[in-house]
C-alpha cells in the first residue's frame, strides 16, 4: 500500500511539475500588456535571394533578406499592422534570423511615416520555462528546504544588484571594498539559510573567508611581484571604470562561491564523522578532512576551468578565423579567464586546509 502511494505521489509531482512549466511560459506568452517597450508579433515571413560573401581572409557568408508581416501588441499603437525589412547572415554574428510566431521588441517612428525597427527578441517564455523547471526541481527534491534556497538565491539576487547601484553611484571609485563587503554579507546569508545557525556554520563561514582573503591577498602580492605581466585586461574593452579593480572584484564573487562549495561539504561530512566516531582526534579529523579534500578539489578546479574558459570560446573563435595567432587570440580573450582559474584553484586548495584544521579544532562530538 505504502509502494502504490510513493508511486502515485511521484506521478503526481511530475504531472504538477509539467503543468506548472507550461503555465508559466504561457503566462510570458501573453503577458505583451505588461511591458512598457512596444512588442511585435510576427505574422508572415517572406525571404529574399542569398548574397555570398567573402572577406580576406577567404571566410564565406551569406547574407540574407526577410520581409516580416506582423501585429503590434500592446501600447498605444496595439492592433496596428506593421511591415520590417530584416537582414541576416548564416553565422549570425550581429544579427538574427525572425520567424512566424516569434515576438520582437521594436522601435517605433512616426515620421516620415509609421515605420519599425527591431531591437531585440522576447525571450521571456524559455527563460520562465528553466526558471520554473529548477524551482520545481528544488521543491521536490528538497521539500521544505527548497524555500530555502531559493530565498537564498532571492536575497543574493537583491544584494548584488544593490552592490551594482552603489558601484555605479560611486564611478568605481571604491568597487573592492564594496565587493569584498557583499561577499562577507553574501557567505553569512547563504550559509545562515542553507545550514542554520550552528558551530558547522561558523566552522564553515570562517574558513570560507579565511580561504577568500588568503587567495585574494596571494594574488595582489603575485600582481605586484610580476607587474602583471601577462594578465591581458584589453578583453575587458567595455568597462567604462579601471578593469584591474573590477577584475580583483569578479574573482573575488568567483572564488567565493568555489569555496563556499567545498567548505561547507568539508565541513558537513568531518561533522558527522566526528558525531558518529567521537575518539577520532583533531589530528584525525584534519586528515580525514585533506582526504575528502582530494575527492572533491580536482573535479571542482575543473569545473570552474571550464565555465571560465567556455566563456570566451566564441571570441577566440572569432579571432583565429579573422587571420588573428593564437598566441594574440588566447591572449587578448583567454587570459583573464585562466588567471581567474589559477587564482580560484588557489582558494580551493586552502579550503581544504582552512576547513579540516577549523573542523578538528572546534567540532565536537555531539556536534549536531
Amino acid at each position: 500500500m505504502d509502494a502504490k502511494l510513493t508511486n502515485k505521489m511521484t506521478w503526481l509531482q511530475i504531472l504538477l511539475v509539467v503543468a506548472f512549466c507550461f503555465l508559466a511560459a504561457f503566462f510570458c506568452q501573453h503577458n505583451d500588456g505588461l511591458y512598457h517597450q512596444t512588442i511585435y508579433q510576427v505574422d508572415q515571413v517572406q525571404n529574399g535571394r542569398a548574397v555570398k560573401m567573402t572577406d580576406e581572409f577567404q571566410n564565406v557568408d551569406h547574407y540574407h533578406t526577410q520581409q516580416l508581416y506582423g501585429t503590434i501588441t500592446n501600447g498605444k499603437h496595439a492592433g496596428q499592422k506593421l511591415h520590417i525589412k530584416n537582414s541576416y547572415s548564416d553565422s549570425h554574428a550581429m544579427d538574427h534570423q525572425y520567424t512566424k510566431g516569434q515576438k520582437l521588441f521594436i522601435t517605433v517612428h512616426t515620421q516620415p511615416k509609421l515605420h519599425a525597427t527591431v531591437k531585440d527578441i522576447k525571450r521571456d517564455a524559455p527563460i520562465a520555462f528553466l526558471f520554473a523547471i529548477a524551482i520545481s526541481l528544488l521543491f521536490v527534491i528538497l521539500k521544505l528546504r527548497g524555500v530555502t534556497v531559493i530565498s537564498s538565491i532571492l536575497i543574493n539576487t537583491i544584494l548584488f544588484w544593490l552592490a551594482i547601484k552603489i558601484d555605479h553611484n560611486n564611478n568605481g571609485a571604491a568597487v573592492i571594498l564594496i565587493f569584498s563587503i557583499l561577499a562577507v554579507i553574501f557567505c553569512f546569508v547563504t550559509l545562515i539559510l542553507v545550514m542554520g545557525w550552528s558551530k558547522k556554520m561558523l566552522v564553515t563561514l570562517s574558513a570560507v573567508l579565511c580561504a577568500t582573503a588568503a587567495t585574494i591577498l596571494i594574488t595582489l602580492i603575485v600582481f605586484g611581484v610580476t607587474q602583471e605581466r601577462g594578465v591581458y585586461y584589453e578583453s575587458m574593452q567595455y568597462v567604462t571604470q579601471l578593469p584591474k579593480p573590477l577584475f580583483i572584484a569578479e574573482v573575488l564573487i568567483g572564488v567565493l562561491g568555489a569555496v563556499m562549495d567545498e567548505a561547507t561539504d568539508i565541513v558537513a561530512s568531518l561533522a558527522t564523522l566526528k558525531q558518529e566516531r567521537p575518539q577520532l582526534s583533531r589530528m584525525d579529523i584534519f586528515k580525514s578532512g585533506r582526504q575528502i579534500g582530494k575527492s572533491i578539489m580536482g573535479p571542482l578546479i575543473n569545473v570552474l576551468f571550464f565555465i571560465f574558459m567556455a566563456e570566451t570560446l566564441a571570441m577566440t573563435l572569432l579571432y583565429l578565423k579573422n587571420g588573428n595567432t593564437w598566441h594574440y587570440s588566447f591572449s587578448m580573450n583567454m587570459s583573464l579567464g585562466m588567471t581567474s582559474s589559477l587564482i580560484s584553484g588557489i582558494g580551493i586548495v586552502l579550503t581544504v586546509i582552512l576547513s579540516s584544521a577549523f573542523a578538528g579544532l572546534w567540532i565536537k562530538g555531539d556536534e549536531r
